[in-house]
């Protein structure tokens, strides 16, 4: 058994996704968050800045002497995986091959979709996983550059007009070519309702935030690195806009969340 907390970072909200899995499925577990907040998207920016903003979210979580490191962000995972598993004295959880598994067991026609970041769908490792796992799955994929500051900014109700018109420019094209989707950036679970309206019923969506979640549960389990009873606790920090992340992130946990610590990032 271990006490000690679980660090979970992403460029900002998106991760929360994980988090609410993470609650669910290990609820004695305390949970360190770190949402990037002041440089979000990751996914816009290039391989060597992407590295170096993961190498200080790893350093920061590292303070608080976690047992693992949960990568809740695709973007990292598809380019800086490796570099934080070197870098990090404890294990590290990503996102795509938990995700990739869930997609290649749900697809019936053997075609799937993968939404993601600019960086994450030119990155190639959403295919990459999804080929080793079955060569012959055909692999669409489609950047949503629009998705992640639509859910930083709070746009991501089911009913909100400007989120669905989006929405409709990046799914249209995909209807009834894939049966399984996958979500390929924690932050487009946010908008799991409405994509779900546009892709259909058949359509099995993935979602990458329970999916990581579900794989460091595995992990502490398997190590033996499950807390030992008690409530569990979850303290959050971001490198901006401490009081929008707070009600936006009340919304999507489901509880309120109070003094959220504000990180000079680039100090770590």
């Amino acid at each position: 058994m271990d006490n000690r907390p679980v660090g979970v970072f992403d460029s900002g909200l998106g991760g929360l996704t994980a988090v609410r899995e993470l609650r669910r499925l290990l609820p004695n577990e305390d949970i360190v968050y770190f949402g990037d907040t002041g440089r979000c998207p990751y996914g816009t920016k290039g391989r060597v800045t992407i590295e170096r903003f993961a190498a200080q979210d790893i350093r920061f979580l590292l303070g608080f002497n976690v047992k693992v490191i949960v990568i809740a962000c695709n973007t990292v995972s598809s380019v800086a995986l490796e570099m934080a598993s070197e870098m990090s004295p404890v294990p590290v959880v990503g996102v795509i091959e938990s995700a990739a598994r869930a997609a290649s067991a749900a697809t019936k026609s053997g075609k799937i979709g993968v939404l993601g970041t600019f960086t994450t769908i030119t990155s190639g490792r959403y295919e990459q996983a999804l080929h080793a796992l079955q060569p012959s799955l055909t692999v669409t994929g489609r950047a949503c550059p629009m998705f992640v500051p639509l859910v930083e900014n709070g746009y991501f109700g089911r009913d909100c007009r400007v989120a669905e018109i989006i929405a409709h420019e990046y799914l249209d094209e995909l209807r009834g070519t894939v049966d399984t989707l996958i979500l390929g950036c924690t932050h487009y679970p946010i908008l799991k309702g409405m994509i779900a309206d546009i892709m259909g019923d058949g359509v099995a969506l993935i979602d990458t935030g329970r999916e990581t979640a579900m794989e460091a549960a595995r992990l502490l389990e398997h190590r033996g690195l499950l807390k030992d009873g008690g409530d569990g606790s979850a303290r959050f920090f971001v490198s901006d806009r401490t009081d929008d992340f707070a009600r936006l992130a009340a919304i999507l946990l489901g509880s309120p969340i109070e003094n959220v610590g504000l990180v000079k990032i680039d100090q770590y």
